[in-house]
């Protein structure tokens, strides 16, 4: 029997045991199982003392991804860059290393529409999700960005690693929205309802609009976009790609069936509406 499982807090919502089981069915590993677990930041390094030696690989969602970075023997570029991980391999020297697949997932999020390239792009949002999505926009060869946030003082890390990027980066608040405009891209990466006040707006500042939020779904951003004939990514498109890399990594077999997952990621999203 090998394990995997997702880590943190809140976990009850996660879509990742579904995904990922859904991709060892398809894979035939009959013998591969994949949990939840509901682990806090202070709880993390006593969690993983007591996993055998069965556990291959852990997902990592919030309030783990920064702290994982402390408790690996190695890390992987783009986690040490953003300073966020969401995955954890066990491999079979007893090491343990930590990724991101949430970068790579995005940029494939975009590949799957045929976005592989553009020059200005607007990012709605300054926290762990924004800095993921920087990293993300400087692999489609993104120069120039505009972070939209609601408190610029807070802006600091981001500017950091936008500069450490070659990002030609401009900070506004929500305040200034209406002289904001004319880009490629538009990625908003603040939880659904923050950005309703403005969405009409946004829904037509760039041709495509990437929405990280998935449920509920649609938000008023999604709404506005569809009405207006704006191309719409959503936070599934992004949860599934970077799933995907998940269970390459962690089963060393490639390519992870992305239209199962998907499919049970939609599924599980369904049995949660109000009947």
């Amino acid at each position: 029997m090998t394990r995997c499982a997702v880590l943190g807090s809140p976990i009850a919502h996660s879509l990742s045991p579904a995904m990922h089981r859904a991709a060892y069915a398809e894979l035939g590993l009959r013998d591969w199982r994949y949990e939840a677990y509901e682990v806090g930041e202070q709880e993390l390094p006593g969690f993983l003392s007591t996993l055998g030696d069965d556990v291959r690989g852990l997902s990592l969602t919030m309030p783990l991804k920064r702290v994982a970075l402390e408790l690996v023997d190695t890390v992987d570029p783009v986690a040490e860059l953003i300073g966020a991980a969401n995955t954890m391999l066990f491999e079979p020297d007893g090491s343990r290393s930590a990724h991101n697949t949430d970068v790579p997932g995005l940029v494939a999020a975009f590949a799957e529409r045929g976005i592989t390239g553009a020059d200005t792009a607007v990012v709605l949002g300054g926290g762990a999700t924004a800095a993921s999505t920087l990293a993300a926009l400087r692999g489609l060869k993104v120069s120039e960005v505009t972070l939209v946030v609601r408190d610029p003082s807070k802006a600091a890390r981001l500017l950091d690693l936008a500069a450490e990027l070659g990002l030609k980066t401009s900070v506004a608040d929500f305040g200034q929205v209406e002289q904001i405009g004319g880009f490629d891209l538009c990625v908003s990466t603040l939880p659904g309802g923050v950005v309703d006040p403005w969405a009409d707006h946004f829904a037509a500042v760039a041709p495509v609009v990437f929405d990280v939020a998935y449920h509920p779904w649609p938000t008023q951003l999604a709404i506005a976009a569809h009405r207006i004939g704006t191309e719409l990514l959503n936070g599934l498109d992004l949860l599934v790609h970077q799933a995907t890399l998940q269970v390459e990594m962690m089963t060393g077999r490639s390519p992870a069936p992305l239209a199962a997952m998907r499919a049970a990621a939609r599924e599980e999203l369904d049995d949660r509406e109000p009947s």
